[in-house]
Parts: C-alpha cells; sequence; structure tokens
C-alpha cells in the first residue's frame, strides 16, 4: 500500500494504523469542528471528518490520499463532546454511568476528486460508575481531548465497560479493518 496522510494528531489513530500496518505520515491544520444543526449524528461526524481532510488535500500534492476521521459520542440522541474541565468530564462520565452510547467515526478518504465518507456505529454499555471511580479515571488521565471523556483502552474501560456491540477499535477512534478496505479501493 502506497503512504498516505493521515489528517489527525490522535495517538490512537496513529497507533491503529501501525498495528494495522497502513504506511502514512501525519499532517494537520487546525480546522474548525463544528456542524450545521439538524445533521443527523452520522453526518456530523462525516462533516467534521470532511473539513478535515479538505483542510490537509489544500496543503498536499493533487494524488495524495488524505484519511480523516472524527468520533463522536451519542447518548439519548445527544451528541456529547469534549469536555472542558474536570467538572465536565465528571459530569459527562455520571451521565454514561449505568447507560448505553453510541460512538460514531466519521471517516473521509479522498484522492483528488474521489472521495469515500462513511460512519461506523458501535455500541458501548457502561456499568454504574461510583463517583469515587469517576473521579480517579478523570484526575489520573485527564480525558480533556476524548469525545464522551474516556478512552476505551484506558483504566475506564477495563474497569467500567460493562459490554461492546459493534468495532471495538471504532471506540478507539477508527475503525481501521473497514479504513484499510477502503483505501485499497481508492489507492
Amino acid at each position: 500500500m502506497n503512504k498516505i496522510i493521515l489528517a489527525s494528531q490522535s495517538p490512537r489513530r496513529k497507533q491503529l494504523l501501525e498495528w494495522a500496518e497502513v504506511p502514512f505520515e501525519i499532517l494537520v491544520k487546525e480546522t474548525d469542528e463544528t456542524f450545521p444543526e439538524g445533521l443527523r449524528t452520522d453526518e456530523a461526524a462525516i462533516h467534521i471528518a470532511r473539513k478535515k481532510a479538505n483542510a490537509v488535500q489544500s496543503l498536499t500534492p493533487k494524488d495524495s490520499v488524505i484519511l480523516a476521521a472524527d468520533t463522536i459520542v451519542v447518548l439519548k440522541g445527544r451528541i456529547i463532546g469534549k469536555p472542558k474541565d474536570r467538572e465536565e468530564a465528571i459530569r459527562i462520565l455520571t451521565d454514561l454511568s449505568g447507560q448505553k452510547h453510541i460512538v460514531i467515526t466519521g471517516v473521509v478518504i479522498k484522492r483528488g476528486e474521489k472521495e469515500i465518507a462513511f460512519a461506523d456505529s458501535t455500541d458501548v454499555y457502561f456499568h454504574e460508575l461510583t463517583k469515587d471511580q469517576i473521579e480517579f479515571y478523570v484526575d489520573k488521565y485527564q480525558p480533556y481531548d476524548k469525545a464522551g471523556a474516556y478512552a476505551i483502552q484506558e483504566w475506564i474501560g477495563v474497569v467500567g465497560i460493562k459490554s461492546v456491540t459493534g468495532d471495538f477499535y471504532n471506540v478507539m477512534g477508527l475503525p481501521v479493518s473497514r479504513v484499510v478496505r477502503e483505501l485499497e479501493k481508492i489507492i
């Protein structure tokens, strides 16, 4: 596979592509992560990923293959973003405690005028979490750069997640097996 450009600073996406042995380099351009009101949750994730891909595409040769993604967490129809501080992280995790939520990753792969865009969804069920567990996690791991205020591969995922239905790696930030299949179509 030819080297692709990953339009993401996420260490988790980087790690997943390395595990899949996909050759890549990272190139990012600061991008607004807002989306128009009224979009379905999967469309919102794709919209943000497309903005990231387009921003990086403007910096690269025309035939470059660009991979961009955005992961959102949805609880009872409400999109939960990244917490701005400790209090918001605690509130988010308290809301997720004992509940099912959906993790959606929107992916956009571009090469010139060609584009493949899709969203992958995974259902995640949390056990009831105690206030002490939530505060311990937030204080130790400071999940302020993570949608839903958690990373499944960290302590909270190991002790707090009851079950996952769908692609585990999607919850980490990239449905990597599908991404590999889609990259093969565009390269």
